[in-house]
């Protein structure tokens, strides 16, 4: 067990992205939904619901909205005609970048063709299926806030399983297999450390250098269309570029 910084960049990339737009209402609630859908709709026998009912409230999701999600999930909302459906679409950025797209969709027709559209007018490809999702594997992430005692954290992640964890200043991310999420947040809890947020992530096995102010602007502004798409739930891409290429979108 050891700690790394290989994926800082990534978690660098999706702190800047969050910033700039945030999850919106339509892609919270639509997270609710599948949560609901996928396991019982009480959030007490349900973590993933319960993360994303937290995740609706930090946000200011009215409760009314969040009853309703959670209602359509469960099929039990009278007037719900909308069938979501969770999907994986794959692409590449310029310069061969890798990116993996998370979508929720009731109309998967619509969505392909506005990121298609993302793609080509960034210097992209949405591609097949499978062509790069072999590169990336998906964790468990606990994120955790203040500073932390890395001493204390080994022991802890040890502890309840975790794979290996990342210390950046005023916070942390400890990454597990995706099963033993749940798990390992209630650990750090128990063991006085503050779980921010809790997520399902991919996490790439290798990463492109991005160097390039040109290419470093292209990839930025696609990652920024894809994320304000209303589908689109997530975005991961494997490149890593110093903090001046990353600030140019900002």
């Amino acid at each position: 067990m050891a700690g790394h910084s290989k994926w800082a960049n990534i978690k660098r990339q999706k702190a800047r992205v969050d910033a700039v737009k945030g999850k919106t209402f339509t892609q919270l609630s639509r997270a609710i939904i599948v949560a609901a859908r996928n396991g019982v709709p009480d959030p007490a026998g349900n973590f993933q619901l319960r993360t994303a009912i937290e995740k609706a409230k930090a946000a200011g999701i009215p409760n009314e909205n969040i009853d309703r999600a959670i209602a359509k999930g469960a099929g039990t909302y009278a007037d719900d005609s909308v069938q979501l459906e969770e999907m994986r679409y794959e692409g590449y950025g310029s310069g061969g970048v890798a990116i993996l797209i998370e979508a929720l969709t009731d109309n998967r027709n619509r969505t392909a063709a506005d990121l298609r559209a993302a793609f080509s007018k960034n210097g992209g490809n949405l591609g097949e299926t499978g062509c790069v999702s072999w590169m990336f594997a998906q964790k468990g992430v606990a994120i955790l806030s203040g500073r932390v005692d890395e001493e204390k954290l080994l022991e802890a992640s040890l502890e309840s399983g975790a794979d290996s964890y990342e210390l950046a200043d005023c916070m942390a991310e400890v990454f597990t297999d995706v099963g033993n999420l749940e798990n390992l947040s209630q650990h750090l809890k128990n063991e006085g450390f503050v779980v921010s947020d809790v997520e399902l992530r991919w996490i790439p096995s290798n990463s492109v250098e991005v160097s390039d102010s040109e290419q470093a602007r292209s990839l930025l502004k696609l990652i920024d269309t894809l994320e304000s798409l209303d589908d689109v739930q997530n975005v991961t891409a494997n490149f890593e570029m110093a903090d001046e290429l990353m600030a140019l979108s900002v």
